[in-house]
């Protein structure tokens, strides 16, 4: 069986990640898409953590190349397409999967400070990367934009910028997809649910000063499916279909990955 990505040049963002007892959505996709024949741009604004996600690939056979940069300025954005089509002379797939949410609360409590930083993070970044990855795919007439959202834009949660963001990622989403349709380019979201990943886990554990075994129980007590969290590896193996060949019809979707949380209604 061929690899599903054989001969395509992916970049993927955040692709570094919090240190923790996991891995993080964006190593995991962006590992997964080397293994399935991607070549892949590896970016964070983390120099070390880039360059031991290029080393897992490299050490695993795959090609990568790290690029550093921060996906909230327009300069790094149009910097990280230029060095991709350098490179590897093509975009086939981007995957946006940076995302924070520290800091966040209700209306009442929530700062301004933390608001735009959230925003800028979840929605002005997807903005920016797509405005100059978009001219390549249309040049290509081909292309696949992946945003990585979350339930929360679609359920009740307490997390007023986070989840406004994420809903912004959705109108964005939906957007380029109609608008970049005639050039062949499909664009799609993916829902993560609650997910064992460090910056779940460690990041949560740490702001709100609980230990992480009573974190992950609390957590794994909400999911329908199973009573446990997803992984990392989740989020990437529906990237890697969406990102494939195989799912050439399909676009302008918003996917729960999520054991079946937002699904559950009353």
């Amino acid at each position: 069986m061929s690899a599903r990505l054989a001969g395509k040049v992916a970049i993927v963002t955040g692709a570094g990640q919090t240190p923790g007892d996991t891995i993080g959505n964006g190593r995991a996709t962006a590992v997964l898409f080397a293994r399935e024949g991607a070549r892949v741009v590896v970016v964070d604004r983390e120099q070390a953590s880039a360059l031991e996600t290029e080393e897992q690939i490299r050490a695993a056979g795959g090609e990568a190349s790290a690029f550093v940069g921060d996906v909230t300025r327009a300069e790094d954005c149009r910097t990280m397409a230029q060095a991709c089509v350098e490179r590897y002379g093509r975009i086939d797939v981007l995957h946006n999967n940076v995302g924070i949410g520290a800091g966040d609360s209700g209306p009442v409590h929530l700062s301004e400070e933390v608001w735009d930083r959230i925003h800028a993070v979840n929605a002005k970044s997807m903005f920016l990367t797509c405005k100059h990855v978009l001219p390549v795919m249309r040049r290509q007439r081909s292309g696949v934009i992946l945003n990585v959202s979350s339930i929360a834009s679609v359920c009740s949660v307490g997390l007023l910028a986070y989840k406004t963001s994420k809903a912004a990622v959705n109108a964005l989403t939906h957007s380029l997809a109609i608008g970049n349709a005639e050039y062949g380019i499909r664009v799609n979201a993916i829902l993560p649910g609650l997910m064992n990943t460090p910056m779940a886990i460690e990041g949560i554990s740490r702001e709100r000063g609980i230990a992480k075994d009573q974190l992950i129980r609390a957590r794994d007590a909400q999911v329908p499916l199973g009573r446990k969290m997803g992984t990392a590896w989740d989020v990437a193996y529906a990237a890697l279909f969406l990102a494939s060949d195989e799912a050439r019809f399909v676009t302008g979707v918003l996917l729960p990955v999520d054991g079946g949380q937002s699904a559950r209604i009353g």
